[in-house]
């Protein structure tokens, strides 16, 4: 069945100095199948004016090739020069990570052989990040009584199950539903955090600093996402970190045994930072994490940076 479809087409005539405009109606079983702009032309004229045209694209391509290539082999000369510069011998990234630029392509980031006492940290880390959170466990259940005294130290110690977890910013009454991927090293992370930062751990737990949201992001949930973020940004479960970030953290893990959790305390405070900073609320959460990581990212390629506390961040932290 053949439908007669009106659309609008514009002719453009400079008649007394005005662009007219009109409809035409055209039948169509598909409906508009035809160009919304420009006009029909025979087939013999529209042949030869495609040949030219080909062969311009030819040509155009043939130029656009040559400039490509030339500035491929400019670009290949200038990333060989300037990691000639950053990654010479005398410099402080390059006496610990290797990247090499060959044929224009550049190789991923290779860490140097780890130290016996990286390997001991490292693997040690790598342990504990593999411990999920088990209510069952009575370890783990002292550790949760254990955050709950650090956190509210003149408050009643309220049964595992109970509306009053909800005060510390777990979405439930059993706070155990809520590790899932972050593992007990989380809640390891939110201990640290009480004991050796209790004044800024307090702080962001009462969400003291600042104008804050009406919908804010729960703390101990929050702590959880920055644990589990973290340990994937240093790539830590890589047989060997590849990304600047995780190369710069073994550095700092030959520095600190317990490197992970004070960036953890770093990290949780300059997201919090960042939160006031974009007067964010509880939907933007991944958004504010997504800027706290490549702000940390930053900091962490800092050459003067050779421990935490190097970290310009870290000066946010109080005790």
């Amino acid at each position: 069945m053949t439908s007669k479809t009106l659309r609008r087409r514009l002719h453009h005539g400079d008649v007394d100095g005005k662009a007219h405009e009109h409809l035409e109606a055209s039948a169509s079983e598909d409906g508009l199948n035809e160009p919304l702009l420009g006009n029909y032309e025979s087939p013999e004229r529209h042949s030869e004016e495609s040949a030219l045209a080909d062969l311009w694209n030819d040509e155009r391509r043939m130029e656009q090739l040559h400039w490509t290539l030339l500035f491929s082999q400019l670009i290949a000369q200038w990333a060989r020069w300037l990691a000639n510069i950053v990654l010479g011998s005398g410099s402080l990234i390059g006496r610990f990570l290797t990247s090499a630029t060959q044929n224009g392509q550049s190789t991923s980031l290779l860490a140097p052989a780890l130290t016996p006492v990286q390997e001991v940290r490292l693997k040690n880390l790598r342990q504990r990040l593999e411990v999920p959170f088990d209510g069952s466990r009575v370890e783990h259940q002292d550790a949760l009584k254990q955050l709950w005294r650090l956190a509210y130290p003149d408050r009643e110690l309220p049964p595992l199950k109970s509306e009053l977890w909800k005060d510390m910013g777990w979405q439930g009454a059993d706070p155990s539903t809520d590790f899932r991927g972050g593992g007990f090293i989380s809640l390891e992370n939110l201990i640290f955090f009480a004991q050796q930062y209790p004044e800024s751990f307090h702080r962001l737990l009462h969400k003291q600093d600042g104008t804050r949201a009406e919908w804010e992001y729960p703390f101990a949930v929050a702590g959880i996402n920055i644990s589990f973020v973290l340990a994937q940004m240093l790539d830590l479960q890589s047989a060997k970190p590849t990304s600047l970030a995780g190369i710069r953290f073994l550095q700092l893990l030959q520095e600190d045994e317990m490197a992970f959790d004070n960036l953890y305390c770093v990290t949780f405070q300059m997201m919090d930072a960042q939160w006031l900073a974009k007067r964010a609320s509880y939907m933007e959460f991944n958004d504010v994490m997504k800027s706290t990581t490549t702000q940390l990212e930053r900091e962490l390629a800092l050459e003067d940076v050779t421990c935490v506390k190097d970290l310009p961040a870290y000066n946010l932290l109080a005790k």
